[in-house]
């Protein structure tokens, strides 16, 4: 999508604040809280059971955060949590009109949207209530061109923070009201667009997926010659495969190796150069590298076990197992914490060949294998998992598939990839359209929405 030019307003002045530039000459500058009233947010003691019965107050926090973090949506109505008109009115919090703006200063730092109804506020959020001379919206899309500005008023590395002092200082340029009007429904229609365009590529980016994970399946479970002779299975799940084929139980195939923490408070097992893989190293195909790291004293004196490669490495135990199985191979020496298994792999049965096996048989393995745990956790049941039956094709079938689907889905992953970028120009253009309709950059008066 190429960038559409627009043209500049006739005559610019400073600002006097400088992420925002010059303006348009005709535009002025305020503090924000002198065009909106600055109101902040509290939470009710936790420790009062009336405030947390009979809610009926909307009271959004950041287990809200979610529903405004991609930017697109503008108004929100639905709260986690809800406090009662008893807690209200024993804390410092405010039930705040519809139409106010809200800004998250802690934790998810620089998120906006308007109140679609009266609620209240975390102390989280940043609220404003606009007067006469601000229109909400305009005021929202301010707010979100201001991102590297919040970036730089940040504070703190563990808890990040814009400090109330730095709210305060806040400066929004004021068209006229018409005008702010008028540059809403202009971003509003180009947003769109945009965003439609996103959409395209999304669910483009879902069909060649889709097709990805069939044509594993397909290779991995009925072979490439279409006009093999083929067998039931004996497995419900499984199907066919082809009548050349045998099968096998997993433990008879592999060994499943397990990992551990080592003690987190002993410095001297951590930071070494051992990769130390957990679920979260699992978004990669192929690890060489961690996270984190272990040294050797922790590998002797815990019986971390140190796993030579090439390996297939799977998830035992994580919320990750609620919608996919994570496969990858091991190109160097590791050690796994105990959310993961190393499977060592029966001489017969090639590598690459069993971690595509999984990947293509994931879904299925999930609902064979997977049961929920407390807190919703995900657990792989090794009694389930000893007993799953997988295909077994010969030694030089399993180098042709391995062959096959790393040919194809490269290619397909190269096309994601190649969308994936395109996606996120198109959202680089939606960004630089707001900021350059608010801050006067470019002249949308006169533009057909």
């Amino acid at each position: 999508m190429t960038a559409p030019r627009f043209k500049p307003y006739p005559a610019y002045k400073n600002s006097g604040v400088e992420w925002l530039g010059a303006i348009p000459e005709h535009w002025t500058v305020e503090r924000t809280k002198f065009v909106a009233r600055l109101r902040s947010g509290h939470t009710p003691s936790r420790k009062e059971q009336e405030y947390w019965q009979n809610c009926t107050i909307p009271w959004f926090g950041l287990a809200d955060v979610w529903q405004i973090r991609d930017g697109h949506a503008e108004q929100v109505t639905e709260t986690a949590e809800k406090i009662s008109e008893l807690g209200l009115a024993n804390s410092s919090a405010r039930l705040l009109p519809r139409g106010t703006v809200m800004l998250s200063r802690t934790a998810s730092v620089g998120f906006s949207a308007i109140m679609g109804v009266d609620m209240a506020t975390t102390q989280d959020f940043v609220n404003w209530v606009c007067g006469p001379t601000l229109r909400p919206e305009y005021l929202l899309y301010v707010f979100r061109s201001m991102q590297q500005e919040f970036r730089r008023l940040t504070m703190g590395s563990t808890h990040q923070t814009i400090y109330m002092p730095d709210v305060s200082r806040f400066s929004t340029p004021i068209p006229s009201f018409a005008e702010q009007g008028r540059i809403v429904d202009f971003v509003r229609s180009r947003t769109a667009r945009i965003d439609a365009l996103v959409a395209k590529k999304g669910r483009l980016i879902e069909l060649l997926e889709e097709k990805r994970a069939a044509l594993i399946t397909r290779a991995v479970t009925k072979g490439l010659d279409p006009k093999v002779p083929m067998k039931d299975s004996g497995v419900e799940w499984l199907g066919e495969i082809p009548a050349h084929w045998e099968t096998a139980k997993t433990w008879r195939i592999c060994k499943a190796i397990s990992g551990g923490t080592p003690a987190k408070e002993e410095r001297g097992y951590w930071g070494g150069d051992i990769p130390w893989v957990s679920p979260k190293d699992m978004k990669r195909r192929f690890i060489q590298s961690s996270g984190d790291t272990v040294t050797e004293r922790a590998v002797v004196e815990t019986g971390l076990k140190l796993i030579a490669p090439p390996i297939v490495l799977i998830v035992v135990r994580g919320m990750i197992l609620a919608h996919t199985f994570p496969v990858a191979i091991t190109t160097a020496p590791v050690t796994v914490n105990q959310d993961m298994k190393a499977l060592e792999l029966r001489r017969d049965l090639e590598s690459t060949f069993t971690a595509w096996l999984l990947d293509g048989l994931g879904r299925a393995i999930l609902g064979v294998v997977v049961e929920e745990a407390a807190h919703g956790t995900r657990v792989i049941r090794m009694d389930q998992w000893r007993s799953l039956t997988l295909p077994l094709p010969p030694t030089a079938d399993q180098r042709a598939i391995a062959d096959f689907v790393d040919c194809e889905t490269a290619r397909i992953d190269a096309l994601v990839a190649r969308v994936r970028e395109a996606i996120e120009r198109l959202k680089e253009l939606r960004t630089a359209l707001i900021s350059a309709a608010v801050t006067g950059r470019i002249d949308v008066r006169d533009s057909s929405a």
